[in-house]
């Protein structure tokens, strides 16, 4: 890292650490898609009913991402910190020992409630040590291995399942959990600040209203005898959500005050990360299974064919700031999320006889618009918070950006089983029509999303203070 702040080279022991815990989380983020089929044969399960893997660590991440800030700031950067990373490597040690689908579950909620503390806290540790002038240079050093997990996560889990076992996707973390672990403890600071009292009424009814949503939509793929406790379950949820709305507005220290909403550029902007995010949230699930299931990939394979995805993006990334100084956030965001609704739907035409070629360029395409709407998407939404918002604002973004990866993965679970692929085991036109039908599904709803950038206004102008905190995603 090349800097003349000497304030700066005294906290690389720190930046490391933290970069570190990033690549570790967005690393496992990816690295599980691409074993699932061998997971499920191990296991003994369909390989199409293995998205609670999935499922289980995106949303207990977007469940304690709420609390992690209060926490470290109650209990300080360091001791949380290093909770964060033992609490992640015991998760991996359980995910690997794991011998049965609902222990695998179990262990990934474990792991995510280390994941939902590493990056918060370690993007906290960062804001409050380094001096303001140094800020961004220190947040795009921590971010970089953000960019470098989702790029080998596919091709290392495909490798890993196919030369020794899944379970190693998971014992590579230990090593680099325990050396974390012991770094914590020298080198993260403690910091700490006075903290009101938390919202637990507020953070309940958020809670119950995210996992009840959630686990109703990936139910709905299951047994019809269980469709009116799913109803149930899903009404009763949504209710939770519109309760904590009621209680944001009256309680003198909520969760996530509802003035952060009086910004009209962070209303558009969290919600359509929400739903535009379905879809995209889905896509790492399902490239994948078609890959492995429906046209007799070998993990190896599928996971090398994931590298074009992240190549692309991490070059898209470098229009972005052009793109919108150039044609505003609204014209960017309508056509671009037009663009990848089209290219998530264009999956649909896929056949096994395509050549190489053809696939790569049409997962560049797809890695190149999706991550040009993650950055665009992300910035529209920070981009208007001061001092008093940023903090929530942030950790509201994160939440929600957890939330739609959960809700996109078990989306795109019920529509395979809607269109009967769940009970396909082997390549063949069945389950390849179950998943074109899905592609097209998802396609079409991250399309209509685009109707929500299509109520802003005119902007053109990324501040400098959001770029840096939005290059992980």
């Amino acid at each position: 890292m090349t800097s003349s702040s000497e304030a700066l080279r005294a906290h690389r022991p720190m930046l490391w650490l933290v970069a570190a815990a990033v690549f570790m989380q967005m690393l496992d983020t990816t690295i599980v898609n691409t074993a699932l089929p061998s997971m499920a044969v191990d296991l003994g399960q369909p390989p199409l009913r293995m998205q609670m893997v999935v499922v289980a660590y995106a949303l207990t991440v977007a469940l304690l991402i709420p609390a992690s800030g209060w926490l470290a700031d109650r209990f300080g950067t360091r001791r949380v910190f290093f909770v964060a990373i033992t609490v992640f490597t015991a998760g991996s040690l359980a995910c690997a020992l794991s011998q049965s689908l609902e222990m695998l579950v179990a262990s990934r909620v474990l792991q995510g409630v280390g994941g939902a503390m590493l990056l918060p806290v370690g993007r906290l540790a960062v804001l409050r040590a380094v001096p303001r002038r140094d800020f961004l240079a220190a947040m795009t050093f921590v971010t970089v291995p953000g960019l470098i997990g989702p790029l080998i996560g596919p091709s290392l889990g495909g490798w890993l399942s196919e030369a020794a076992s899944w379970h190693w996707i998971f014992l590579i973390n230990l090593p680099l959990g325990v050396v974390g672990a012991c770094a914590a403890l020298r080198w993260m600071p403690d910091l700490r600040v006075p903290v009101s009292r938390f919202d637990l009424v507020g953070y309940g009814l958020l809670a119950f209203g995210m996992v009840a949503v959630s686990l109703s939509v990936d139910a709905l793929s299951g047994h019809a005898g269980r469709r009116a406790a799913v109803v149930v379950l899903l009404v009763g949820g949504m209710a939770a959500l519109v309760a904590y709305w009621l209680h944001a507005a009256r309680a003198p220290s909520p969760l996530f005050p509802l003035s952060l909403f009086r910004a009209r550029t962070f209303s558009v902007g969290v919600l359509g990360n929400l739903f535009a995010r379905l879809g995209s949230g889905g896509m790492p699930y399902m490239i994948p299974l078609l890959l492995q299931i429906a046209l007799g990939f070998s993990p190896a394979q599928a996971g090398m064919m994931m590298i074009p995805v992240a190549i692309a993006g991490m070059t898209s990334k470098r229009i972005v700031v052009p793109l919108v100084q150039r044609f505003g956030y609204r014209n960017v965001l309508v056509v671009n999320t037009v663009l990848t609704g089209l290219t998530m739907a264009s999956f649909a035409l896929i056949r096994p006889d395509q050549p190489l070629w053809l696939h790569v360029v049409q997962f560049a395409v797809f890695g190149a618009v999706n991550s040009l709407q993650f950055t665009a998407m992300n910035t529209l939404t920070l981009r208007d918070l001061d001092g008093e918002h940023a903090s929530a604002g942030n950790s509201l973004l994160s939440m929600v950006m957890m939330l739609s990866m959960s809700l996109g993965v078990a989306t795109a679970a019920g529509l395979l089983s809607a269109f009967g692929g769940e009970g396909a085991a082997t390549a063949g036109e069945p389950v390849l029509s179950a998943f074109r039908w899905t592609f097209v599904c998802i396609g079409a709803l991250t399309l209509a999303s685009a109707a929500i950038f299509a109520q802003l206004g005119r902007t053109h102008r990324i501040p400098e203070k959001v770029v840096g905190s939005t290059e992980q995603s």
